[in-house]
């Protein structure tokens, strides 16, 4: 009897709105003209993949990829500026959305860390290569008749 009732509540829906259960079609987003093409272009590339990470903007196909496209598109088309629009993209998800994060403060370590870690492995190969070995102290007397001993037992 429950079935029977989920049943025709499913129908119901779908008869007072036929739009349920059905596949959404994509709507095909009129072209873009060769100025804003390549303004997006460029932006895009410049922007990181917040799914993907190692991927652009522009060439990742993760679905939340495609939502900032269309934000950009329509940044773009609404006519920010493309500071305005990385620093709108920067508020809402952080330095991490850009490939080239601006240098300040709190990225210093993303930007200057693998210069300082190389620094400091050149530094410690440079001490150790210089490392003089101390010459071993002169064998005692009574050291030299305890290996003579072991090397003759």
């Amino acid at each position: 009897m429950g079935v029977a009732r989920v049943g025709s509540v499913s129908s119901v829906v779908q008869a007072t709105l036929p739009g349920v259960g059905a596949p959404v079609a994509a709507q095909a987003e009129a072209p873009m003209s060769a100025a804003v093409q390549a303004r997006w272009d460029h932006i895009a590339a410049e922007l990181r993949c917040l799914v993907c990470q190692n991927e652009s903007l522009a060439s990742s196909n993760a679905e939340l990829a495609l939502d900032l496209r269309r934000e950009l598109r329509s940044l773009i088309e609404q006519g920010k500026t493309d500071a305005d629009i990385r620093s709108f993209l920067v508020s809402r998800y952080g330095d991490f959305v850009l490939y080239k994060p601006e240098v300040k403060p709190v990225t210093w370590l993303l930007w200057f860390g693998p210069f300082v870690l190389l620094l400091g492995a050149l530094v410690l190969a440079l001490r150790l290569m210089r490392r003089t070995l101390a010459e071993p102290a002169p064998l005692t007397d009574s050291e030299r008749a305890r290996v003579r001993q072991l090397l003759e037992s």
